[in-house]
Order: structure tokens, then C-alpha cells, then sequence
């Protein structure tokens, strides 16, 4: 850790302290999640999201300062670095400064500039910008050059002159200046045939301010210019730009001096200043553009993977279809699969009629699934025919006396996962559609553990996620996944490989062998066990030991979030209410420490307060999940049809995607409906997440309805009677 990147952290909201240790955990093998919930005391309490902006930040100036040191040993071994520039060079606040202030010395492939200085015509550059009254062009001649005549000898100046114009940081900035603040994205339709379904209609002709302009529109409008669908510009008015260099470079020239700048400076701005401030300006609206879309498919999958489990419910999944019928799977509480059938409830085509003997036959195979297994739950895919089989669904449930639900569950890469090597794996014997049945039940009553088996791509909660830049967004996905499979937890004795490997401190090789080890020697009854898994060593286990749960095991303890380090404090901490480890959960202890502040049991136990009030919240709720706290699933017995809703109703959904312009929202039909940002609320909102999150429960009420376009316009604003 350089000391000197710490200090130019200074304008961070963190103290040095902070960021000095958050550096020094990271660096010796620490993960993000440890740091977050077990070294509370020696950060001051700064969690996930603030422990990353530390590094990121760290890691941003690091490579800042890499690159000024390759770039000043560069210009040094051309034996053209001043002081001067030197300095300009170590106090540059960002790339793109340095960047400028390197591009004289950059080397390049063979310019018109570099041929009219190797011909010798540097002096007479220098002679036409410091506005020498005789040129004396004669005297630049050289046939061997090809400087054959005077016009050769003008030609070379120019475009020496063209080239430092370009290269000189001042113009550059200027001209950047002037794009930032006052540039227009002008769009319009280049191949309209291309465009069968219109999807670009909205910018055939569209201008807006590049400094004003919404994300979206800019990956809109990329995605529509890379399809070839539309043209692409950036425009200001360069007449402004053609005073401020008359005025730096020809105010006080007179005659051929003149015309010469002036033919220097356009040729030099049309050619190189403009065209590389487009690029560049069109770069950082992308990045900008991408870095937000990363952002909220973030957001977006946390939320998700932190959806509200239903715990201890028989689920049958249904994968609607028309032709090749549904699919259905029973699983039971745990998740494990029972049987598995198919169903032909639809039509097989559209426009055919439907058997009235294969949906009655359909009903009663259902029927008797939810009877024989016990189903609580139907979750229903929302692909090809959901609405159609939540209809089936309704109409059965009419017929069954105990209750019985159906969810909507989004199915989103279930199909990816099902044809995937690991679904071949857990389902050998299996169609790919039934396993998507099983995903789709598995997926309502464990939403992280189902979901982190899918590539995070293929779930869908974001926009332009295949436009976005890879790497980035799957470093952006990790860190979630990483958050919110250590924040819930693990059961040590039921959890996946795929689930384990996300767990600090672990890998796919550790997670293996865990799930190995469990196998061959039967359920861990103490998490200290896992030490003798193989490739798990001491660093491994202090990362990983907080984080795995063992229900019912010999220490319970070991179902808490409480780190096997911290076990003597929770002992002591028993002690002073004269209860054990076996009184977790019970009212008797409930009643003993609830009155009892962090603060008075830090002091007499001498352990920091962070550490003891999560020490105490975990002896209160032994086993508990964080995702009990969110917002359960939508659960509904009947359906809805899109010709039933009238602007007014108001209806209770469940948010499926937010996005920069608004979220949709499940109701119940066929389409989901769109809440624009401006009527999630009564404020200005600079974003829909400040408000909405995924699988939140709204009330919305009906705007509009396009039954022809199937397009739902709700809003969350309650409407005035």
C-alpha cells in the first residue's frame, strides 16, 4: 500500500484511519463480506458498498499514478522532459489531463508533420506563427525533400502548424469545455428498413443536450446507430470555436500570415480537435451511460436474490406452453424433486380450438397432483401461455377445499439453467422443460439459492444488459452475488456447491470438497468440523466460518451469525444473565437481555459495541434470515383479464423490473404495466429505485390500457375520486 495514494484519498467522506484499514484487511486475504460484519470495531462500522469504493478508488488512483510514471520515463528518454512538464504531468487530477499533456511526445506512424520536419521546415512554421514580417519561404527548398516549391515549403508549415495546433492542451481543453456544456446529440433514421418493428421510431429525428440527456436514451441510440438504423452526431456551434483561435493564434496577423493560421487552425479543428473531442465526449455518455446501467442491474438482482422465501410449502412448478403442453414438477418443503408430468390444458396452435377431453383430462391430472402431494403453491412461469395457464390454474383451484395459491414467478433463465451441464448433472433422466418446472417451483421457495445457478445475464432485470460492457458487469454481479449469499447465509448441511462457492473465503474447488466431505462422512455437527475438509485451511475457515449455519447440531451457537472467534464473548455474555447456549430463541432469554443495552455490555465485557450488538441481535434470533424481512410473494387465487382493467381501478402488483424511466409492474394480466418515474411519486425523483425495488408490493392504479398494443400505463400516485 503507497502511502502517497492514501493521501490523494483525502476528499473522500472516509477517514485516513478507515481507509488505511480497510486496505490493510484486503491486502492480507480478508474478504469484503468478513470485513463488513466481523471487523466492525476497526472500520467503524462501514459495510459492503463503502468497502469497495475504497478499494475501487485506491485501485483508480494506483493506475492514475502507474501511468504518469510510464508516461514521464517515456518523455525523459526522448530527452524532452522540463520541469515545467514534469509537474504539469505529477499534479494532473485525471487520465485524460495527463493523456493531453503526453500527446505531443506520443509516438506516432509517420505523419505530414513528422515528413515537413524532417524536410526542415520547423523554422518556417515557427516564423508564420510568430507572425515574422518575411518569411523568406525560398530558403526552405529541398528537392531531395521533395520541398520542390515555394507552395511545398507552405504545405509543410501547414501541417506542422495543424499538428501543434491540434496537440496544444489549451485548445484541446477549450474545445472540450465547449462540447460538455453546450454539444447537441442529434440522431436521425439512417435505413429505416431495418427497423421492421419501429423500435427506433422515437429517434428518426431526435436532439437533445449531450450534458442534459437521459442513460438510457444514449444506449438507446447507440444500439439503434450500431444496428444501422440511425446516424449519429454531436453538434455546437463552431463559429463560436473558430473566435477563440482567430483570437489566440491570428488576431494581430496581418496579410499571408493570416490567411496561413487561419487555413492552420480550421484544417486543425475539422480534422483532428473536433472529430477527437466527438469521440471522446460520445465515450464518456456511454460510460456514464453504462456505468448506471451496471449500477441498477445490480440493484436490481440484489433485490431479487433478496426476495422474500415461502419456507416449508409444497410447490408445484408449471412451465406453460402451447403445442408441447405444460410441464409440471412437485417438489417438496426442501426443494427435492418428487415427480413430474405434462399437461395439454391450450390450444396447440394459435387460432386452433382447444380438446375440451385434453383440458378436462389436464384438470383432473392437477387435481390430483395438489391432492396426492399436498401442494400449497402453484408457481406458474411467465414465458409462452402463462396467462393463459393462470386462467387454468383459477379455474382449478375453484374445485379444491383447502387453500391453494398460484404465484407468477418471472422464469427468466430458467430455460439457460435447465440446458445447462449442471441441471444435466442434478437431472440426468430429465427434459430440459421439466427442469425448468422444477426451477421455476425451486425459485419461489428459495429465490438465492435457485437464481445463483442461472447467469446473472440471462435473469433480465436491467436494460441493454447485452450492450454493457462484460467484464464490468460481471465484476458488478459478483460483488452482488458475493453480498447476498453471505449476508442470508448458509446451511452447512443442504447448500450447493454453487451456493457454498459464493461464500467468503471459498471457492468451487472448496465447495466441492465440502459437499464431498458431507457425503462421505454424513451432516457437519459443529462447524470446527470443517476443518478437516480438504483445501480448507486456517484463512479459508476464519473467512467462511461465520457465514455456514448448522441447524441442530451440537453447538447452537453454530446456527448464529456469530463467528466461532467471538464464542467465548457470547458465552460471557450468557453468563451475566445466568443462562447457556441452549436458552437461545427461548422467552426466558428474550426477557433477560432485550433490556440490556450494546453499551453496558461492552463496557463490562470490554468488547467493542458493534461487535456485541451483533452478538446479541444473533442470541435473540438464532437462525435468522434477513429475507424475512422483505416483502412476500403476491399470492393469488383468481385472474385478472387485460379488458377487465378501466382507468381509476386500483390493484395491488408486484414490481418485476425497475429501469431508468420507470418499473413494471406484475398486476395480474397478460403485460406487465409500466409505471413511468413520474408517477411513482408526488416528488422528483432522480430515479425509480429511490422509491420501487424488485418484488415490492404496490398499489397502483389504472391509467390507461392499449388493449391493440397490449400496453399497460399505471401509476402509484393515488388518483383523485
Amino acid at each position: 500500500m503507497e502511502e502517497k495514494y492514501v493521501k490523494q484519498m483525502a476528499k473522500t467522506p472516509y477517514t485516513k484511519e478507515q481507509i488505511v484499514t480497510v486496505l490493510d484487511l484486503l491486502s492480507s486475504g480478508n474478504t469484503v463480506p468478513f470485513i463488513a460484519r466481523y471487523r466492525k470495531e476497526q472500520t467503524k462500522s462501514l459495510d459492503e458498498v463503502q468497502i469497495r469504493d475504497i478499494q475501487a478508488t485506491y485501485q483508480a488512483i494506483e493506475k492514475l499514478e502507474t501511468r504518469k510514471e510510464s508516461i514521464l520515463k517515456q518523455i525523459k528518454e526522448q530527452g524532452k522532459l522540463t520541469h515545467n512538464l514534469k509537474n504539469a504531468i505529477v499534479k494532473a487530477a485525471d487520465l485524460q489531463t495527463v493523456e493531453d499533456l503526453y500527446l505531443p511526445y506520443k509516438q506516432k506512424r509517420q505523419t505530414k508533420a513528422q515528413i515537413a520536419k524532417d524536410a526542415g521546415l520547423t523554422p518556417l512554421a515557427n516564423a508564420i506563427l510568430s507572425l515574422k514580417d518575411n518569411l523568406e519561404v525560398q530558403k526552405y527548398l529541398n528537392p531531395e525533400k521533395k520541398i520542390k516549391t515555394e507552395e511545398d515549403a507552405l504545405n509543410g508549415a501547414h501541417e506542422i502548424l495543424v499538428e501543434a495546433i491540434a496537440e496544444d492542451l489549451k485548445n484541446r481543453q477549450y474545445v472540450r469545455k465547449k462540447f460538455e456544456q453546450t454539444a447537441l446529440l442529434v440522431s436521425d433514421v439512417k435505413d429505416e428498413q431495418i427497423d421492421e418493428k419501429g423500435i427506433y421510431r422515437d429517434y428518426y429525428e431526435f436532439t437533445q443536450s449531450a450534458k442534459t440527456i437521459k442513460n438510457y436514451r444514449i444506449l438507446a441510440i447507440n444500439r439503434g446507430e450500431k444496428a444501422g438504423v440511425l446516424k449519429v452526431k454531436l453538434t455546437i456551434d463552431d463559429d463560436v470555436v473558430m473566435r477563440y483561435f482567430h483570437s489566440r493564434y491570428a488576431m494581430q496577423a496581418q496579410g499571408q500570415n493570416e490567411k496561413l493560421l487561419v487555413a492552420a487552425y480550421q484544417d486543425s479543428y475539422r480534422r483532428f480537435i473536433r472529430p477527437a473531442i466527438e469521440r471522446e465526449l460520445r465515450k464518456s455518455l456511454t460510460q456514464q451511460a453504462e456505468e448506471q446501467a451496471i449500477k441498477v442491474f445490480g440493484e436490481n438482482l440484489y433485490n431479487l436474490l433478496m426476495q422474500a422465501p415461502l419456507k416449508e410449502r409444497v410447490v408445484l412448478g408449471l412451465d406453460p406452453a402451447y403445442r408441447t403442453g405444460c410441464k409440471l414438477a412437485v417438489v417438496d418443503k426442501t426443494g427435492k424433486f418428487l415427480t413430474k408430468t405434462v399437461i395439454y390444458p391450450h390450444e396447440k396452435a394459435k387460432g386452433a380450438k382447444v380438446d375440451p377431453k385434453l383440458r378436462q383430462a389436464a384438470k383432473n391430472t392437477l387435481l390430483r397432483l395438489i391432492a396426492e402431494y399436498q401442494v400449497d403453491m402453484i408457481a406458474i412461469g411467465n414465458g409462452t401461455a402463462s396467462r393463459e395457464s393462470e386462467q387454468f390454474v383459477a379455474e382449478v383451484l375453484h374445485d379444491v377445499q383447502r387453500p391453494v395459491y398460484y404465484v407468477i414467478v418471472n422464469e427468466a433463465g430458467a430455460s439457460i439453467y435447465s440446458g445447462s451441464e449442471l441441471a444435466r448433472q442434478e437431472f440426468p433422466d430429465l427434459q430440459i422443460e421439466e427442469r425448468s418446472a422444477i426451477s421455476i417451483a425451486r425459485r419461489l421457495q428459495d429465490p438465492l439459492a435457485e437464481l445463483i445457478k442461472i447467469d446473472p445475464k440471462s435473469i433480465g432485470v436491467g436494460q441493454y444488459q447485452y450492450d454493457l460492457p462484460a467484464k464490468d458487469l460481471t465484476t458488478e454481479l459478483d460483488h452482488v452475488i458475493e453480498t447476498s449469499v453471505n449476508q442470508v447465509g448458509v446451511d452447512l448441511n443442504t447448500a450447493s456447491p454453487q451456493l457454498l462457492e459464493h461464500i467468503s473465503g471459498l471457492n468451487k474447488t472448496i465447495a466441492q470438497n465440502i459437499v464431498g466431505y458431507r457425503n462421505e462422512n454424513g451432516k457437519f455437527t459443529e462447524r470446527k468440523k470443517l476443518k478437516a475438509v480438504p483445501r480448507l485451511g486456517p484463512k479459508a475457515y476464519e473467512q467462511a466460518a461465520g457465514f455456514l449455519r448448522i441447524v441442530a447440531g451440537g453447538n447452537p451457537l453454530d446456527n448464529t451469525d456469530i463467528h466461532p472467534e467471538s464464542y467465548p464473548v457470547a458465552q460471557k455474555l450468557l453468563s451475566l444473565i445466568n443462562l447457556t447456549v441452549d436458552d437461545l430463541g427461548t422467552p426466558e432469554l428474550i426477557e433477560r437481555l432485550t433490556p440490556l443495552t450494546a453499551q453496558e455490555i461492552a463496557q463490562q465485557l470490554q468488547v467493542g459495541i458493534p461487535t456485541i450488538q451483533d452478538i446479541k441481535e444473533s442470541l435473540l434470533k438464532p437462525g435468522r434470515d434477513q429475507r424475512d424481512q422483505m416483502p412476500a410473494p403476491l399470492l393469488r387465487s383468481d385472474v385478472l383479464r387485460l379488458e377487465d382493467l378501466k382507468p381509476g381501478l386500483k390493484l395491488q402488483g408486484t414490481v418485476r423490473n425497475v429501469v431508468d424511466f420507470g418499473a413494471f409492474v406484475d398486476i395480474g394480466v397478460k403485460q406487465d404495466g409500466l409505471v413511468h418515474i413520474s408517477q411513482i411519486s408526488q416528488r422528483f425523483l432522480k430515479h425509480p429505485s429511490e422509491v420501487v425495488a424488485i418484488g415490492d408490493i404496490v398499489d397502483v392504479w389504472v391509467l390507461e390500457v392499449d388493449e391493440k398494443r397490449g400496453r399497460i400505463q399505471l401509476t402509484m400516485v393515488p388518483t383523485k375520486s
